[in-house]
């Protein structure tokens, strides 16, 4: 069996959940390997809906390892009431779930930081800070969490650092150290039992044979280095970050699936040259339900765009593509999908590498014809509409990469997994 990332090709919010939940049967483990509680991972069993935030989607499977890497900042709080309502439905979370001693852990003053300095519309769940103190050497980590007394002295120093700024900004009085420091002790007692070295926690079971899914979140345009930055989150996004936000060599990993919507969303600021600003735009966001698990805020949403894919695909080396929520556009009389990019007299099929370069990007669309019937549901692929087949053969065709798989709703059934396809072959 085959060790596999799984990750997110557009700007997060592309049905990552649901893909790991799946396909991750196949698999001894799934492991998460970048971000916070800022993701949301949705998964439909039945008439059950679950969010997972820190946890990774595999754990609703039993006797399946779930493993926290050390790329994650984990805020205890935030895990532990994660952890509570997983159990409430009979998960043996405590057994199941592993938590690198070198994540970062998250603290309120985190969240204070972000509230005084957020430009670009974050979820403020102190996500950012907290990797800023990672950067700056200045974090606190979960062995350094368990260790009592080396913890205490960590902690007065760096709570010190975040009081003046605090005082600074006249809000000390939301910063009650004294609280916070005995919160998190009480954390480190209920969590010690799950935090190991899980680095070689992975390469040891790599070596006995044994398969893992390493489960991404946000997506790949949202990456620190490659997305659209400064709009971008405040970790590695795109498939390198599954080797060094889990500690497994890139020689260890054998292939690279994407997961895509059939059109594109956004949440916050930034540039989104395929917004759809008009009725369309409403239709689709009500449609696909696009309001974010975890903050609730209503997701910007536009077409399909080529050059961000092809980018996407590039980075990542991506060798198969999921395409979720076709049924989203299946009232549709035309489908427009964005192949390129208008920048003054020139189109471009590349991404810019400036904000003001993608902003002033106008993009270029071609209009497929619409299928006008019901996809939903619909688990064998020779069961779409022509015209369904023909706009996906039409991504594949402009992005260079194979639509493996299709989701058609929300639930494990409403899937479609292409036979013969490099997807069949990754998920047999």
């Amino acid at each position: 069996m085959s060790n596999v990332i799984i990750l997110g090709a557009q700007w997060g919010d592309e049905g990552k959940g649901k893909i790991v939940d799946l396909f991750c049967e196949r698999f001894d483990i799934v492991a998460r390997y970048q971000g916070g509680h800022n993701a949301g991972h949705t998964v439909q069993i039945g008439d059950k809906k679950f969010v997972l935030k820190l946890i990774p989607s595999g754990i609703l499977h039993p006797g399946k390892r779930a493993v926290i890497g050390n790329g994650l900042v984990v805020d205890p709080a935030a895990l532990l009431a994660e952890m509570q309502s997983l159990e409430a439905v009979g998960v043996d979370v405590k057994t199941q779930l592993a938590i690198s001693n070198r994540a970062h852990v998250l603290f309120p003053y985190h969240r204070t930081m972000e509230r005084l300095l957020d430009a670009i519309g974050t979820t403020l769940r102190g996500i950012g800070p907290c990797y800023e103190d990672k950067a700056g050497r200045r974090g606190i980590r979960m062995a350094d969490l368990l260790d009592r007394e080396r913890f205490g002295a960590l902690f007065e120093a760096r709570a010190a650092e975040k009081e003046t700024v605090a005082k600074a900004f006249g809000i000390a009085q939301e910063l009650d150290l004294a609280r916070i420091r005995a919160d998190y002790e009480g954390f480190a007692d209920r969590i010690r039992p799950m935090v190991s070295d899980t680095a070689r926690l992975l390469n040891d079971a790599i070596r006995a044979g044994k398969s893992v899914m390493f489960e991404g979140a946000q997506g790949t345009m949202l990456d620190l280095d490659h997305g659209t930055f400064p709009f971008v989150t405040s970790s590695s996004a795109s498939a390198g970050g599954a080797c060094t936000g889990t500690g497994v060599p890139p020689t260890r990993i054998h292939a690279i699936v994407g997961v895509a919507k059939a059109y594109t969303t956004r949440v916050g600021g930034g540039p989104f040259p395929s917004e759809a600003l008009d009725a369309m735009g409403d239709q689709i966001r009500q449609r696909g339900n696009e309001f974010g698990s975890v903050t609730g805020r209503p997701r910007r949403c536009g077409w399909f765009d080529i050059p961000l894919a092809r980018y996407s695909g590039m980075l990542n080396g991506i060798d198969s593509m999921v395409v979720t929520k076709l049924d989203v556009l299946d009232e549709l009389e035309k489908i427009p999908v964005c192949v390129a990019y208008r920048t003054g007299r020139h189109e471009v099929t590349e991404m810019p590498a400036t904000i003001a370069g993608l902003e002033a990007a106008e993009a270029v669309y071609e209009c497929l014809p619409g299928w006008r019937s019901s996809t939903a549901g619909i688990s064998r692929y020779e069961d779409l509409p022509q015209r369904a087949k023909d706009y996906l053969t039409f991504l594949e065709n402009r992005t260079g990469i194979e639509a493996g798989c299709i989701s058609t709703g929300p639930e494990r059934n409403q899937t479609i997994v292409r036979q013969g396809s490099r997807f069949h072959q990754i998920f047999p």
